[in-house]
């Protein structure tokens, strides 16, 4: 098996919300939009899609139990990445805290209730 990509999807139940969020508070751009049930942003060579979940959707109840990915990304300067994250007034679920297994990190939620993991160090 030659795996070339591997993509992450996450559920939202706000697109315009969700791209505003990615966009403008982590620094992510507008990769493509398809209709008005999906979209993509990157970051560099890192891209995630966004896919619209409402009441006709059965995933939708993904979300409403909280079962959905969490999002693991690895700076290179962890303090000011904190307070950037901090200045755009979103809400930090875990400051920064330093981990026995070599790095550091913190946690916000995005507005569905992600978990997004910031980390720097050797594990990350």
């Amino acid at each position: 098996m030659n795996i070339q990509k591997i993509a992450s999807q996450i559920r939202v139940t706000d697109l315009e919300r969700s791209i505003a969020f990615y966009t403008r508070t982590l620094g992510f751009t507008l990769a493509f939009r398809f209709e008005d049930f999906y979209a993509a942003v990157d970051h560099g060579e890192h891209r995630l899609h966004l896919k619209l979940v409402d009441d006709t959707d059965p995933s939708v109840e993904f979300v409403r139990r909280g079962e959905h990915l969490h999002l693991h990304i690895t700076v290179d300067d962890l303090a000011t990445s904190f307070d950037q994250i901090k200045a755009a007034d979103i809400t930090i679920a875990l400051p920064i805290t330093e981990r026995p297994w070599g790095l550091s990190e913190f946690v916000v939620e995005d507005p569905d209730g992600h978990t997004i993991y910031f980390a720097q160090g050797e594990s990350s």
